[in-house]
């Protein structure tokens, strides 16, 4: 009796692995899972430190950050999914996408180094108007990050660079509380790594994390990702 109660429950738990992974077999009930490499919390945690630290170094450069993050992202959503997340997927992205992506970052890093020196110049209290440009200039970096960041989660190196940044404005349209979400998830890196260093690993992770799942929710249920 005990020994059929086992091979049920063995059952059970293999048919929602199975539903989980999206192999099969499975129960006409069973509903396969958006995510199917999040199953193990703790795996997925390790791959989001993983994907922090693939961020940094592929950010090196400086005018390689948007490459970056469309890297990390792409790593990331490549282990949600449940497909080969291997660092040789994201050097051969990284290499794809280096051309067109260093004159992207160079224009990102120029714009964003312009705003924060006028907020820099606005602290001082010696600019005229300076309430009105600060507020224009932390409007203009939020813009500019939340587009990149929207780009960056487009990005492929089948469609390119100049494709991805097309997308991004209507992207921020279509899902306006989504790019709130952005917005807040980059404020928040800013934020703990200004707090802490060492946190930049987990929070430039987190950072894709948000990306890849806010983008998802442009879809319907029904599609796949």
């Amino acid at each position: 009796m005990a020994s059929s109660r086992t091979q049920t429950r063995r059952a059970r738990l293999t048919a929602r692995s199975s539903a989980l992974s999206g192999a099969g077999p499975t129960s006409a009930a069973a509903e396969k899972s958006r995510w199917p490499g999040a199953a193990s919390r703790f795996a997925l945690f390790g791959e989001v430190l993983a994907t922090g630290i693939i961020v940094i170094v592929a950010s090196l450069p400086l005018v390689t950050i948007p490459l970056a993050l469309a890297v990390g992202h792409r790593h990331l959503l490549r282990f949600l999914r449940a497909e080969d997340s291997s660092l040789r997927l994201a050097w051969a992205d990284f290499r794809a996408g280096l051309l067109g992506g260093v004159a992207v970052g160079f224009a990102f890093v120029l714009t964003v180094g312009i705003l924060l020196l006028d907020l820099q110049m606005v602290s001082t209290g010696l600019l005229p108007g300076g309430t009105i440009v600060g507020v224009i200039a932390a409007a203009g970096v939020v813009a500019v990050v939340v587009l990149i960041l929207q780009a960056a989660a487009v990005w492929s190196p089948a469609t390119g660079w100049r494709s991805a940044l097309k997308a991004a404005p209507s992207r921020v349209r279509a899902d306006v509380v989504g790019s709130v979400y952005l917005a807040v998830a980059a404020g928040l890196t800013v934020l703990f790594t200004w707090m802490l260093i060492p946190l930049i690993v987990p929070t430039l992770g987190c950072l894709c994390f948000a990306s890849a799942t806010i983008a998802a929710r442009r879809l319907d249920p029904a599609e796949s990702l």
